[in-house]
């Protein structure tokens, strides 16, 4: 099971950087026919219609669904300068009660994320852009993405019991 959730970790840390890829090649685009605009008006449109939405929508999937990979990678900032000086021991009690704790305040972000995504549905939002869109489509990649970093936290929560011990002091053991 701890590999099959890695690989979704890993999977949607690569759908993430791939948005941030999509977001570069559509505000490329974008410059490009500003520019093409400018030599030869009215050749070709001068702008993508509702660009700012679609990258500002690939930008909260991208942060959302890379946040469990994040932090199994260990590259969540970490204040490791008080917990390193502690003994193994007293390292592990401040490790769990870390982890529980973002567990408890994470599940909380999700139940108000996935009530965002309902409330959306039931109301029939959409985007202010030229092109609406249903709000729920972007909120359901963000409800996903919080879900999945619950599954994380839950998931190191539960590697930190099996060890019995600090797993969380360096970046790369976990």
């Amino acid at each position: 099971m701890s590999r099959l959730l890695q690989k979704l970790y890993d999977l949607c840390g690569m759908i993430a950087g791939g948005l941030i890829l999509c977001i570069c090649l559509l505000i490329s685009a974008q410059i490009c026919l500003n520019a093409f605009g400018r030599i030869a008006p009215g050749v070709m449109p001068s702008t993508i219609p509702s660009y700012a939405d679609f990258s500002g929508f690939m930008l909260a999937g991208a942060t959302f669904l890379a946040l469990a990979h994040t932090l199994r990678a260990g590259g969540h900032i970490r204040v490791n300068l008080v917990v390193s000086r502690l003994s193994q021991k007293m390292q592990f009690v401040a490790e769990f009660f870390a982890l529980c704790i973002a567990a408890g305040l994470i599940c909380y972000a999700t139940y108000f994320i996935a009530d965002l995504v309902r409330e959306s549905l039931h109301y029939g939002d959409v985007s202010n852009g030229i092109i609406p869109i249903p709000l729920w489509i972007p909120q359901s990649v963000a409800a996903f993405g919080i879900g999945l970093l619950l599954i994380a936290v839950i998931h190191t929560l539960c590697e930190l019991i099996a060890a019995r011990k600090p797993i969380l002091s360096s970046p790369g053991e976990v």
